[in-house]
Protein backbone atom coordinates (compact mmCIF):
# COMPACT_ATOMS: atom_id res chain seq x y z
CA UNK A 1 0.00 0.00 0.00
CA UNK A 2 1.16 3.44 -0.73
CA UNK A 3 2.52 5.71 1.74
CA UNK A 4 2.30 9.63 1.03
CA UNK A 5 2.84 11.64 3.43
CA UNK A 6 4.04 15.63 2.80
CA UNK A 7 7.38 15.41 3.91
CA UNK A 8 10.05 13.30 4.03
CA UNK A 9 10.34 10.78 6.64
CA UNK A 10 14.16 9.99 7.96
CA UNK A 11 13.47 6.50 8.26
CA UNK A 12 11.18 5.63 5.57
CA UNK A 13 13.84 7.81 3.52
CA UNK A 14 16.65 5.89 4.56
CA UNK A 15 15.24 1.97 4.21
CA UNK A 16 17.60 -0.56 3.73
CA UNK A 17 14.87 -3.19 2.63
CA UNK A 18 13.91 -0.29 -0.52
CA UNK A 19 16.12 -0.76 -3.50
CA UNK A 20 16.02 2.69 -5.03
CA UNK A 21 17.66 3.73 -8.90
CA UNK A 22 18.84 7.13 -8.53
CA UNK A 23 17.11 9.26 -11.37
CA UNK A 24 20.29 11.52 -11.65
CA UNK A 25 18.30 14.79 -11.88
CA UNK A 26 19.44 17.36 -9.29
CA UNK A 27 16.52 17.98 -6.29
CA UNK A 28 14.45 15.05 -7.72
CA UNK A 29 16.31 12.48 -5.92
CA UNK A 30 15.53 14.55 -3.00
CA UNK A 31 11.90 14.50 -3.21
CA UNK A 32 11.71 10.97 -3.58
CA UNK A 33 13.86 9.92 -0.76
CA UNK A 34 16.57 8.58 -2.74
CA UNK A 35 15.18 7.54 -6.09
CA UNK A 36 12.38 5.44 -7.67
CA UNK A 37 11.68 2.21 -6.44
CA UNK A 38 13.83 -0.50 -8.73
CA UNK A 39 12.06 -2.89 -11.42
CA UNK A 40 9.18 -1.08 -11.49
CA UNK A 41 7.02 0.96 -13.99
CA UNK A 42 6.55 4.85 -14.28
CA UNK A 43 4.57 7.50 -15.96
CA UNK A 44 6.33 10.84 -16.55
CA UNK A 45 3.88 12.90 -18.14
CA UNK A 46 3.55 16.48 -19.69
CA UNK A 47 2.54 18.43 -22.62
CA UNK A 48 5.02 18.99 -25.03
CA UNK A 49 8.29 21.39 -24.38
CA UNK A 50 8.17 20.19 -20.51
CA UNK A 51 10.99 18.18 -20.37
CA UNK A 52 10.20 14.66 -20.79
CA UNK A 53 13.26 13.79 -23.34
CA UNK A 54 15.87 15.54 -21.29
CA UNK A 55 14.36 13.48 -17.64
CA UNK A 56 14.26 10.27 -19.42
CA UNK A 57 18.35 10.67 -20.97
CA UNK A 58 19.21 12.05 -17.41
CA UNK A 59 17.95 9.26 -16.26
CA UNK A 60 19.58 6.86 -18.35
CA UNK A 61 22.71 8.79 -17.69
CA UNK A 62 23.06 7.98 -14.04
CA UNK A 63 22.25 4.35 -14.90
CA UNK A 64 24.98 4.77 -17.06
CA UNK A 65 27.49 5.98 -14.34
CA UNK A 66 26.47 3.12 -11.99
CA UNK A 67 26.77 0.46 -14.64
CA UNK A 68 23.29 0.06 -15.91
CA UNK A 69 22.76 -0.57 -19.67
CA UNK A 70 20.00 1.63 -20.77
CA UNK A 71 17.77 1.25 -23.76
CA UNK A 72 15.59 4.44 -25.36
CA UNK A 73 12.83 3.37 -27.28
CA UNK A 74 11.38 6.26 -29.59
CA UNK A 75 8.51 6.34 -31.73
CA UNK A 76 8.44 10.33 -32.04
CA UNK A 77 12.10 11.23 -32.21
CA UNK A 78 14.82 9.90 -34.34
CA UNK A 79 17.83 9.24 -32.66
CA UNK A 80 19.53 11.95 -34.35
CA UNK A 81 17.02 14.24 -32.97
CA UNK A 82 18.21 12.47 -29.40
CA UNK A 83 21.43 13.09 -29.94
CA UNK A 84 20.63 16.53 -30.52
CA UNK A 85 19.30 17.10 -27.50
CA UNK A 86 21.98 15.17 -25.51
CA UNK A 87 24.65 17.15 -27.06
CA UNK A 88 22.82 20.71 -26.49
CA UNK A 89 23.31 19.45 -22.47
CA UNK A 90 26.98 18.69 -23.20
CA UNK A 91 26.39 14.89 -23.20
CA UNK A 92 27.35 11.68 -25.15
CA UNK A 93 25.06 8.78 -25.47
CA UNK A 94 27.87 6.64 -25.97
CA UNK A 95 27.18 2.93 -23.68
CA UNK A 96 23.72 4.04 -24.57
CA UNK A 97 21.43 1.64 -26.86
CA UNK A 98 18.68 3.94 -28.89
CA UNK A 99 15.72 1.64 -30.71
CA UNK A 100 13.68 3.79 -33.35
CA UNK A 101 10.67 1.99 -33.86
CA UNK A 102 9.59 3.30 -37.26
CA UNK A 103 11.48 3.36 -39.98
CA UNK A 104 11.48 4.19 -44.14
CA UNK A 105 9.93 1.20 -44.88
CA UNK A 106 6.40 2.25 -42.50
CA UNK A 107 6.09 4.76 -45.24
CA UNK A 108 6.30 2.38 -48.37
CA UNK A 109 2.79 2.13 -49.82
CA UNK A 110 3.35 -1.90 -50.78
CA UNK A 111 3.20 -2.45 -46.95
CA UNK A 112 -0.01 -1.30 -46.40
CA UNK A 113 -2.72 -3.65 -45.46
CA UNK A 114 -5.83 -3.75 -46.88
CA UNK A 115 -7.99 -6.42 -45.48
CA UNK A 116 -7.23 -6.66 -42.10
CA UNK A 117 -6.78 -2.57 -40.36
CA UNK A 118 -3.78 -1.49 -40.55
CA UNK A 119 -3.71 -0.16 -36.54
CA UNK A 120 -4.06 -4.41 -35.59
CA UNK A 121 -1.14 -5.16 -37.34
CA UNK A 122 0.93 -2.55 -36.64
CA UNK A 123 0.34 -2.05 -32.71
CA UNK A 124 1.29 -6.17 -32.56
CA UNK A 125 4.39 -5.28 -35.04
CA UNK A 126 5.22 -2.92 -32.85
CA UNK A 127 4.97 -4.71 -29.58
CA UNK A 128 7.04 -7.48 -30.62
CA UNK A 129 9.80 -5.29 -31.68
CA UNK A 130 9.98 -3.92 -28.20
CA UNK A 131 9.55 -7.33 -26.61
CA UNK A 132 13.04 -8.54 -29.44
CA UNK A 133 14.86 -5.61 -28.82
CA UNK A 134 14.69 -6.06 -24.95
CA UNK A 135 15.63 -9.87 -24.81
CA UNK A 136 18.51 -8.71 -26.81
CA UNK A 137 20.08 -5.78 -24.94
CA UNK A 138 18.96 -7.06 -21.26
CA UNK A 139 18.83 -3.19 -20.19
CA UNK A 140 18.28 -2.23 -16.34
CA UNK A 141 16.87 0.92 -17.18
CA UNK A 142 14.40 1.58 -20.36
CA UNK A 143 12.54 4.66 -21.75
CA UNK A 144 9.67 4.40 -23.63
CA UNK A 145 8.87 7.72 -25.73
CA UNK A 146 5.53 7.70 -26.00
CA UNK A 147 2.81 6.59 -25.20
CA UNK A 148 0.83 8.93 -27.61
CA UNK A 149 1.87 6.85 -30.66
CA UNK A 150 0.68 3.43 -28.86
CA UNK A 151 -2.63 5.05 -27.93
CA UNK A 152 -3.14 6.18 -31.40
CA UNK A 153 -2.44 2.62 -32.87
CA UNK A 154 -4.40 1.22 -30.15
CA UNK A 155 -7.46 2.91 -31.27
CA UNK A 156 -9.56 2.19 -28.45
CA UNK A 157 -9.34 2.41 -24.86
CA UNK A 158 -9.93 -1.47 -24.38
CA UNK A 159 -6.89 -2.56 -26.50
CA UNK A 160 -4.66 0.18 -25.29
CA UNK A 161 -4.78 -0.93 -21.51
CA UNK A 162 -3.96 -4.59 -22.13
CA UNK A 163 -1.37 -3.71 -24.05
CA UNK A 164 0.30 -1.60 -21.74
CA UNK A 165 -0.43 -4.19 -18.82
CA UNK A 166 1.33 -6.48 -20.66
CA UNK A 167 4.20 -4.55 -21.37
CA UNK A 168 4.42 -4.10 -17.61
CA UNK A 169 4.19 -7.14 -16.86
CA UNK A 170 7.13 -8.17 -19.65
CA UNK A 171 9.22 -5.95 -17.94
CA UNK A 172 8.60 -6.84 -14.30
CA UNK A 173 10.21 -10.29 -15.14
CA UNK A 174 12.76 -9.12 -17.50
CA UNK A 175 13.85 -6.62 -13.97
CA UNK A 176 13.54 -3.49 -15.61
CA UNK A 177 12.78 -0.37 -14.46
CA UNK A 178 10.95 1.62 -16.79
CA UNK A 179 9.79 5.30 -17.19
CA UNK A 180 6.89 5.86 -20.09
CA UNK A 181 6.65 9.50 -21.34
CA UNK A 182 2.78 10.68 -22.43
CA UNK A 183 2.23 13.66 -23.63
CA UNK A 184 -1.14 13.94 -22.52
CA UNK A 185 -2.95 13.50 -25.64
CA UNK A 186 -5.57 11.62 -24.14
CA UNK A 187 -9.12 12.96 -23.06
CA UNK A 188 -9.54 14.94 -20.12
CA UNK A 189 -9.74 12.98 -16.57
CA UNK A 190 -8.38 9.58 -18.84
CA UNK A 191 -6.22 8.26 -15.95
CA UNK A 192 -5.96 4.74 -16.80
CA UNK A 193 -2.34 4.94 -17.23
CA UNK A 194 -2.10 6.57 -13.25
CA UNK A 195 -4.10 3.34 -11.98
CA UNK A 196 -1.32 0.68 -14.17
CA UNK A 197 1.88 2.48 -13.29
CA UNK A 198 3.78 1.99 -9.78
CA UNK A 199 4.53 6.17 -10.13
CA UNK A 200 3.24 9.29 -11.85
CA UNK A 201 5.39 12.12 -12.29
CA UNK A 202 3.89 15.48 -13.90
CA UNK A 203 5.86 18.15 -15.82
CA UNK A 204 4.42 21.25 -16.52
CA UNK A 205 5.02 24.80 -18.14
CA UNK A 206 3.45 27.87 -17.35
CA UNK A 207 3.39 31.02 -19.40
CA UNK A 208 3.98 34.03 -17.61
CA UNK A 209 2.62 37.77 -18.87
CA UNK A 210 6.27 39.05 -18.67
CA UNK A 211 9.68 37.24 -18.15
CA UNK A 212 10.76 33.60 -18.56
CA UNK A 213 8.07 30.70 -18.57
CA UNK A 214 7.16 28.63 -14.87
CA UNK A 215 8.40 24.68 -15.08
CA UNK A 216 7.02 23.10 -12.26
CA UNK A 217 7.11 19.20 -11.20
CA UNK A 218 4.57 17.37 -9.01
CA UNK A 219 4.97 13.71 -8.33
CA UNK A 220 1.16 12.47 -8.11
CA UNK A 221 1.50 8.67 -7.15
CA UNK A 222 4.61 6.59 -5.69
CA UNK A 223 3.64 3.57 -4.41
CA UNK A 224 6.08 2.12 -1.28
CA UNK A 225 7.81 5.09 -0.52
CA UNK A 226 7.47 8.42 0.99
CA UNK A 227 7.52 11.77 -0.92
CA UNK A 228 7.56 15.36 -0.65
CA UNK A 229 4.14 16.06 -2.12
CA UNK A 230 3.35 19.61 -3.58
CA UNK A 231 4.42 21.45 -6.47
CA UNK A 232 8.12 22.02 -7.17
CA UNK A 233 10.00 24.16 -9.44
CA UNK A 234 12.29 23.16 -12.03
CA UNK A 235 14.27 24.43 -15.06
CA UNK A 236 15.62 23.10 -18.15
CA UNK A 237 19.27 24.79 -19.18
CA UNK A 238 22.55 23.57 -20.20
CA UNK A 239 23.23 20.64 -17.75
CA UNK A 240 19.32 19.14 -17.53
CA UNK A 241 16.57 18.82 -15.43
CA UNK A 242 17.42 20.79 -11.95
CA UNK A 243 14.52 20.52 -9.27
CA UNK A 244 14.08 22.80 -6.41
CA UNK A 245 12.54 20.82 -3.46
CA UNK A 246 9.64 22.39 -2.10
CA UNK A 247 10.85 24.59 1.42
CA UNK A 248 9.25 22.70 4.44
CA UNK A 249 10.97 24.48 7.73
CA UNK A 250 9.21 21.77 9.86
CA UNK A 251 12.10 19.45 8.47
CA UNK A 252 15.37 21.74 8.87
CA UNK A 253 16.34 23.06 12.70
CA UNK A 254 19.65 23.51 14.18
CA UNK A 255 20.59 24.45 17.81
CA UNK A 256 21.98 27.89 17.84
CA UNK A 257 23.14 30.42 20.24
CA UNK A 258 20.59 32.64 21.53
CA UNK A 259 22.16 36.43 21.59
CA UNK A 260 21.79 39.67 20.56
CA UNK A 261 24.24 41.35 18.20
CA UNK A 262 24.81 45.09 17.47
CA UNK A 263 23.74 46.44 14.13
CA UNK A 264 27.06 48.82 14.54
CA UNK A 265 25.84 51.88 16.01
CA UNK A 266 25.14 51.70 19.25
CA UNK A 267 21.69 54.34 19.00
CA UNK A 268 20.36 52.02 17.04
CA UNK A 269 20.74 49.33 19.04
CA UNK A 270 19.22 51.22 22.12
CA UNK A 271 16.05 52.24 20.00
CA UNK A 272 16.49 47.50 19.07
CA UNK A 273 16.43 47.34 22.82
CA UNK A 274 20.01 46.08 22.79
CA UNK A 275 20.26 45.02 18.55
CA UNK A 276 19.36 42.19 16.22
CA UNK A 277 18.34 38.39 18.16
CA UNK A 278 19.98 35.96 16.41
CA UNK A 279 17.24 33.25 14.60
CA UNK A 280 15.14 36.68 14.04
CA UNK A 281 13.82 38.81 11.39
CA UNK A 282 13.78 42.32 10.95
CA UNK A 283 11.32 43.95 8.86
CA UNK A 284 12.98 47.93 7.29
CA UNK A 285 9.72 49.74 6.16
CA UNK A 286 9.47 52.84 4.09
CA UNK A 287 9.40 54.54 1.18
CA UNK A 288 11.89 54.86 -1.66
CA UNK A 289 15.37 56.56 -0.79
CA UNK A 290 14.60 57.16 3.43
CA UNK A 291 17.43 54.99 4.00
CA UNK A 292 16.32 51.29 4.52
CA UNK A 293 19.44 49.80 2.13
CA UNK A 294 21.54 51.73 3.61
CA UNK A 295 20.76 50.41 6.97
CA UNK A 296 20.86 46.47 6.20
CA UNK A 297 24.43 47.11 4.75
CA UNK A 298 25.23 48.60 8.00
CA UNK A 299 24.04 45.69 9.72
CA UNK A 300 25.33 43.55 7.65
CA UNK A 301 29.25 45.29 8.04
CA UNK A 302 28.33 45.17 11.53
CA UNK A 303 28.02 41.02 11.25
CA UNK A 304 30.96 40.84 9.15
CA UNK A 305 33.44 42.68 11.59
CA UNK A 306 32.41 39.90 13.95
CA UNK A 307 33.40 37.58 11.56
CA UNK A 308 30.01 35.90 10.59
CA UNK A 309 29.14 35.35 6.91
CA UNK A 310 26.90 37.06 5.18
CA UNK A 311 24.63 36.68 2.03
CA UNK A 312 22.97 39.53 0.26
CA UNK A 313 19.79 38.86 -2.10
CA UNK A 314 19.35 42.13 -4.15
CA UNK A 315 16.43 42.71 -6.60
CA UNK A 316 15.86 46.10 -7.48
CA UNK A 317 19.41 48.20 -7.90
CA UNK A 318 22.28 46.89 -9.44
CA UNK A 319 25.57 46.09 -7.84
CA UNK A 320 27.41 48.57 -8.73
CA UNK A 321 24.88 51.10 -7.36
CA UNK A 322 25.47 49.46 -4.37
CA UNK A 323 28.67 49.08 -3.72
CA UNK A 324 28.82 53.03 -4.68
CA UNK A 325 26.47 53.97 -2.19
CA UNK A 326 28.67 51.71 0.51
CA UNK A 327 31.83 53.58 -0.61
CA UNK A 328 30.44 56.78 -0.65
CA UNK A 329 29.50 56.20 3.40
CA UNK A 330 32.47 55.22 4.10
CA UNK A 331 31.04 50.93 4.41
CA UNK A 332 34.27 48.84 2.73
CA UNK A 333 32.52 45.37 1.94
CA UNK A 334 34.77 45.05 -1.27
CA UNK A 335 37.24 43.19 0.65
CA UNK A 336 34.77 41.39 2.39
CA UNK A 337 33.43 40.26 -1.11
CA UNK A 338 37.18 39.29 -2.05
CA UNK A 339 37.27 36.84 0.57
CA UNK A 340 33.65 35.28 0.85
CA UNK A 341 32.77 36.34 3.32
CA UNK A 342 29.85 38.04 1.91
CA UNK A 343 28.34 36.54 -1.37
CA UNK A 344 26.26 39.28 -3.66
CA UNK A 345 23.56 38.13 -5.46
CA UNK A 346 22.18 39.97 -8.01
CA UNK A 347 18.42 38.18 -8.84
CA UNK A 348 16.32 39.10 -11.88
CA UNK A 349 12.37 38.11 -10.34
CA UNK A 350 11.08 37.80 -13.96
CA UNK A 351 14.03 34.93 -14.58
CA UNK A 352 14.34 32.83 -11.49
CA UNK A 353 11.15 31.37 -9.85
CA UNK A 354 10.23 31.56 -5.75
CA UNK A 355 11.76 27.57 -5.71
CA UNK A 356 14.86 28.46 -7.34
CA UNK A 357 15.20 31.45 -4.66
CA UNK A 358 14.42 29.24 -2.18
CA UNK A 359 16.98 26.56 -2.89
CA UNK A 360 19.40 29.27 -3.47
CA UNK A 361 19.10 30.14 0.02
CA UNK A 362 19.36 27.39 1.59
CA UNK A 363 22.87 26.45 -0.24
CA UNK A 364 24.18 29.38 1.82
CA UNK A 365 22.61 28.45 4.99
CA UNK A 366 23.58 24.49 4.83
CA UNK A 367 27.02 24.67 2.44
CA UNK A 368 28.36 27.84 2.94
CA UNK A 369 27.54 28.61 6.58
CA UNK A 370 26.11 32.04 6.22
CA UNK A 371 24.51 33.07 9.64
CA UNK A 372 23.19 36.82 8.02
CA UNK A 373 20.87 37.06 5.74
CA UNK A 374 19.06 40.61 4.22
CA UNK A 375 16.38 40.18 1.05
CA UNK A 376 15.98 43.33 -0.62
CA UNK A 377 13.63 43.67 -1.60
CA UNK A 378 10.04 42.39 -0.82
CA UNK A 379 8.64 43.83 -3.24
CA UNK A 380 10.35 42.89 -6.33
CA UNK A 381 9.95 39.46 -4.80
CA UNK A 382 6.24 39.85 -4.85
CA UNK A 383 6.57 40.10 -8.96
CA UNK A 384 8.15 36.34 -8.64
CA UNK A 385 5.11 35.31 -7.56
CA UNK A 386 1.63 34.44 -9.36
CA UNK A 387 -0.16 35.58 -6.56
CA UNK A 388 0.06 37.13 -3.36
CA UNK A 389 -1.17 34.43 -1.08
CA UNK A 390 1.99 32.23 -2.80
CA UNK A 391 3.90 35.01 -1.35
CA UNK A 392 2.77 34.87 1.87
CA UNK A 393 2.82 31.16 2.33
CA UNK A 394 6.41 30.91 0.79
CA UNK A 395 7.95 33.96 2.60
CA UNK A 396 6.26 32.28 6.05
CA UNK A 397 8.50 29.05 5.56
CA UNK A 398 11.62 31.06 4.12
CA UNK A 399 11.35 32.99 7.71
CA UNK A 400 10.18 29.81 9.65
CA UNK A 401 13.62 28.24 8.12
CA UNK A 402 15.81 30.78 8.51
CA UNK A 403 14.54 31.44 12.02
CA UNK A 404 15.41 27.51 13.12
CA UNK A 405 18.78 27.82 11.51
CA UNK A 406 19.66 30.98 13.74
CA UNK A 407 20.20 32.94 10.76
CA UNK A 408 19.67 37.02 11.52
CA UNK A 409 17.20 38.06 8.53
CA UNK A 410 16.79 41.46 7.38
CA UNK A 411 14.10 42.42 4.71
CA UNK A 412 13.46 45.32 2.86
CA UNK A 413 10.11 46.67 2.24
CA UNK A 414 9.27 49.62 -0.19
CA UNK A 415 6.13 51.68 0.60
CA UNK A 416 4.49 53.79 -2.03
CA UNK A 417 4.17 57.53 -0.98
CA UNK A 418 7.07 59.70 0.43
CA UNK A 419 5.38 62.18 2.65
CA UNK A 420 1.19 62.07 3.85
CA UNK A 421 -0.52 58.65 3.29
CA UNK A 422 1.87 55.54 2.56
CA UNK A 423 0.99 52.09 1.98
CA UNK A 424 2.68 48.77 0.93
CA UNK A 425 1.82 46.13 -1.78
CA UNK A 426 1.88 43.18 1.00
CA UNK A 427 1.00 43.05 4.97
CA UNK A 428 3.95 41.17 6.64
CA UNK A 429 4.15 42.69 9.75
CA UNK A 430 2.79 39.88 11.22
CA UNK A 431 5.13 37.07 9.72
CA UNK A 432 7.89 39.91 11.20
CA UNK A 433 10.05 39.60 15.38
CA UNK A 434 10.86 43.01 14.40
CA UNK A 435 9.69 46.26 12.42
CA UNK A 436 11.82 49.19 11.73
CA UNK A 437 9.85 51.60 10.45
CA UNK A 438 11.38 54.96 8.03
CA UNK A 439 9.21 58.19 7.48
CA UNK A 440 10.13 60.78 5.67
CA UNK A 441 8.89 64.48 7.19
CA UNK A 442 8.96 68.58 6.93
CA UNK A 443 11.26 70.26 9.21
CA UNK A 444 12.17 73.94 9.13
CA UNK A 445 12.03 74.11 5.19
CA UNK A 446 14.13 70.58 4.81
CA UNK A 447 13.43 67.18 4.39
CA UNK A 448 14.01 65.21 6.96
CA UNK A 449 14.01 61.27 8.30
CA UNK A 450 12.49 59.87 11.23
CA UNK A 451 12.66 56.26 12.49
CA UNK A 452 10.69 54.10 15.20
CA UNK A 453 10.58 50.37 16.34
CA UNK A 454 7.25 49.90 16.42
CA UNK A 455 7.63 46.42 17.13
CA UNK A 456 9.85 43.92 18.52
CA UNK A 457 9.08 40.33 19.98
CA UNK A 458 12.14 39.39 21.25
CA UNK A 459 13.09 42.39 23.69
CA UNK A 460 11.44 45.94 25.39
CA UNK A 461 12.49 48.54 23.09
CA UNK A 462 11.38 52.32 23.48
CA UNK A 463 8.42 53.10 21.03
CA UNK A 464 9.82 56.73 20.63
CA UNK A 465 10.52 58.43 17.31
CA UNK A 466 13.78 59.64 16.27
CA UNK A 467 15.02 61.14 13.59
CA UNK A 468 17.53 59.37 11.26
CA UNK A 469 20.36 60.43 9.06
CA UNK A 470 23.03 59.41 6.96
CA UNK A 471 26.11 61.52 6.54
CA UNK A 472 29.44 61.01 4.37
CA UNK A 473 31.83 61.74 7.08
CA UNK A 474 29.96 59.94 10.08
CA UNK A 475 27.68 57.18 7.99
CA UNK A 476 24.42 56.22 9.69
CA UNK A 477 22.92 58.98 12.77
CA UNK A 478 20.13 58.38 15.25
CA UNK A 479 19.00 61.29 17.08
CA UNK A 480 17.72 61.99 20.20
CA UNK A 481 13.44 61.42 20.62
CA UNK A 482 11.30 63.78 18.67
CA UNK A 483 9.63 64.58 21.91
CA UNK A 484 8.22 68.10 20.45
CA UNK A 485 7.04 66.94 17.25
CA UNK A 486 3.27 65.83 16.68
CA UNK A 487 2.22 63.71 13.84
CA UNK A 488 6.33 62.63 12.28
CA UNK A 489 4.31 59.55 10.76
CA UNK A 490 1.72 61.05 8.59
CA UNK A 491 4.47 63.47 7.52
CA UNK A 492 3.02 66.28 8.31
CA UNK A 493 4.47 67.31 11.90
CA UNK A 494 3.66 69.82 14.31
CA UNK A 495 6.28 71.16 15.86
CA UNK A 496 6.03 72.71 19.71
CA UNK A 497 9.22 73.12 21.41
CA UNK A 498 13.12 73.34 20.88
CA UNK A 499 14.25 69.33 20.21
CA UNK A 500 17.10 70.03 17.56
CA UNK A 501 17.10 68.95 13.83
CA UNK A 502 20.29 67.60 12.52
CA UNK A 503 18.99 67.67 9.21
CA UNK A 504 19.42 71.72 9.96
CA UNK A 505 23.20 71.19 10.96
CA UNK A 506 24.06 68.98 8.06
CA UNK A 507 28.15 68.86 7.75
Amino acid sequence: MATQQNHLTPDRASDPFLSRSATGIAGLDTILGGGVTRDRLYLVEGTPGTGKTTFGLQFLLEGLRQGESGLYITLSETATELRAVAASHGWSLDGLSLYELIDEEDLNPDFQQSILHPSEIELGETIKSVIARVEEIKPARVIFDSLSEMRLLAQNPLRYRRQILSLKHFFSTRKCTVLMLDDRTAEAGDLQLHSIAHGVISLEQLAQDFGTERRRLRVIKMRGISFTGGYHDFVLKTGGMHVFPRLVAAEHFTEFEDKMTSTGVSALDNLLGGGLARGTNTLLSGPSGVGKTTTALRCVLAALHRGERAAYYLFDEGLGTLMSRARALGMDVESYIADGSLKLHQINPAEMSPGEFATTVRNAVENEDRSFAVIDSLNAYLQAMPGEKFLLLQMHEMLSYLSQQGVTTLLVLGQHGLVGEVRSDIDLSYLSDTILMFRFFEARGDIATAVSVVKSRTSNHPRSIHEFRLSPTQGLQVGEALQDFEGIMSGLPTYRGKTPIMATNAD
